[in-house]
């Protein structure tokens, strides 16, 4: 019974084909010149095939050569990227879930905490509704309260506070979520206050302030976020109620992987720095 070549060994064939030599292929891959040529014997054998033209030439591909490394094209491209995962180091993916505001304002800083060096790549999943760390939905998520669950870790990064902005205080009525996409505090506060009031709804919280930046309505944001659009101004006092403790978290077994454990690191530098977002902002 036959046995099946080996993957180096069809790695090698497919270079020296390519190369037409056995000199720039031992250069390469540090496999001597007697050795290559042992291995293509041996090779040949093994799959009873007549593969090189051997001579003062070099090595030039027969027909069934050629052949051949057709056949081999797929596995080429396949260990050339296994060669590139072997020499490269692997950027690992960091999946962060936040609210709509605190992701923008992640992305918006992310110089801060994240550079194209880094062994960490951030995958950022904005939800409104939480992810299971638990299960491994997400890596690192930010909360409006502290975590209840044993396997949770958790760190207190602030206090969140919200109020109503529009681009004057003449401008009437108000922008909001669909009722039925109200999920979050602050669009559940805009229905039970003031749903008689509004002018008009949009899918996404950033196509709300787009609105309220062309004096559609008035909007209701965090003040970090508002702050991220100097055409709007404060209308209303803070809206106490909504106020409250943001919380980075992270499973406490997933927090000492390192790529975890660096994203961490940042995040947490950003969203503690006073003079990003101030306190109670």
């Amino acid at each position: 019974m036959k046995k099946s070549p080996s993957l180096d060994d069809l790695d090698l064939f497919a270079r020296i084909a390519q190369a037409g030599g056995l000199a720039v292929v031992a250069r390469q891959s540090g496999v001597s010149v007697p050795t290559l040529s042992r291995r293509m014997r041996a090779l040949e054998f093994q799959i009873g095939v007549h593969l090189f033209e051997r001579g003062s030439h070099g090595y030039r591909l027969t027909a069934q050569g050629r052949a051949f490394l057709g056949e081999t094209r797929a596995f080429q491209a396949e260990a050339q990227r296994l060669r590139r995962m072997v020499t490269t180091p692997l950027m690992a993916e960091v999946r962060i879930t936040a609210g709509s505001w605190t992701s923008a304002f992640l992305a918006q800083q992310l110089p801060r905490f994240w550079q194209e060096d880094a062994q960490w790549r951030p995958a950022f999943l904005e939800a409104d509704t939480r992810l299971d760390i638990a299960r491994r939905g997400a890596d690192i998520g930010i909360r409006n309260q502290r975590p209840e669950q044993a396997w949770l870790a958790g760190r207190c990064t602030g206090s969140i506070t919200y109020a109503i902005y529009a681009i004057t205080d003449q401008v009437r009525g108000y922008v909001a979520l669909p009722e039925r996409h109200a999920k979050t505090p602050s669009a559940r506060w805009v229905w039970a206050h003031h749903g008689g009031e509004v002018a008009a709804t949009a899918r996404s919280p950033r196509m709300l302030v787009d609105l309220a930046c062309a004096g559609v309505g008035q909007v209701v944001l965090p003040r970090f976020a508002a702050a991220m659009f100097p055409a709007l101004q404060q209308v209303g006092p803070e809206i106490v109620e909504l106020s409250h403790v943001e919380w980075l978290v992270c499973h406490h077994d997933g927090r000492h992987d390192p790529p975890v454990r660096a994203a961490l690191e940042g995040i947490a530098a950003v969203l503690t720095d006073t003079t990003l977002r101030p306190i109670g902002a």
